[in-house]
């Protein structure tokens, strides 16, 4: 399924200098200060939530703000059945109004075999995740993540605001600066549950067959792709690489 948007080459100077305004002006701010702002100030937002191990605390969070918001869930059906269940549970415990799930409809004409994840698996990414995403965000001005900062190196200057390379859109990322504590304490404050794969050793959640458990003393994130130098799944990247524009806080 090809993108069927629009890519631009050029980030507009207006979008960078307001990225930069919104990101001086909240550089103290808690995640729910960035999140009443960024419904002011970005049309058209949306919020992408894998429902992994620690996103109900972003859909709290967001709910409590706007429950309106569109919630965008990537169903990339190759998920673990736990996942699915706790969709659907976590939607309906936080009162979710707009849960929109999205799925490539054309995956069996590039991957019949369902083993492009073996071969390829940025490949597999892009085409169950990526492309179905990014046509779902034509819609959008800017759309909510969940990154934080110590995931991993390629997010470790993480602003709250920036411009998403080559479109006109703003990503948010309200958690940008909480630790792994902050989200665990939230979580267990606002007596929110918990993807039950968490309790077996499963602190970073994707796709089955590219999702392992994690050791004790083990990055989080070592349980993806694990023994691959891969370590994103795509939606967050460009040609492969992680780019941001504006101001990093």
């Amino acid at each position: 399924m090809p993108l069927d948007h629009p890519i631009k080459t050029t980030t507009d100077a207006a979008l960078t200098a307001k990225v930069a305004r919104l990101n001086k002006g909240l550089r103290h701010h808690s995640a729910t200060d960035v999140l009443r702002v960024a419904f002011e100030e970005v049309s058209d937002l949306a919020l992408v939530s894998s429902f992994g191990a620690e996103s109900v605390a972003l859909l709290h969070l967001s709910a409590m703000v706007n429950r309106d918001v569109p919630v965008l869930f990537i169903d990339t059906e190759m998920l673990f059945v736990q996942t699915l269940v706790y969709q659907q549970e976590v939607a309906e415990r936080l009162g979710l109004r707009n849960l929109r799930i999205l799925r490539n409809t054309d995956t069996s004409k590039e991957d019949p075999q369902r083993r492009l994840h073996k071969t390829d698996p940025d490949a597999c990414c892009a085409l169950r995740k990526t492309q179905p995403l990014q046509s779902a965000l034509r819609a959008h001005g800017g759309w909510i993540t969940g990154r934080k900062r110590f995931q991993s190196g390629q997010r470790a200057e993480l602003p709250f605001f920036e411009v998403e390379a080559n479109t006109s859109r703003i990503k948010v990322n309200p958690l940008a600066y909480w630790q792994p504590g902050d989200v665990a304490d939230y979580i267990a404050e606002n007596r929110l549950p918990r993807h039950p794969m968490v309790a077996q050793g499963y602190p970073s959640i994707g796709c089955a067959p590219c999702t392992s458990p994690v050791s004790a003393g083990e990055d989080p994130r070592k349980g993806r792709w694990r023994d691959s130098e891969k370590d994103e799944c795509g939606i967050h990247l460009v040609n492969g690489k992680m780019v941001r524009i504006g101001d990093p806080a």
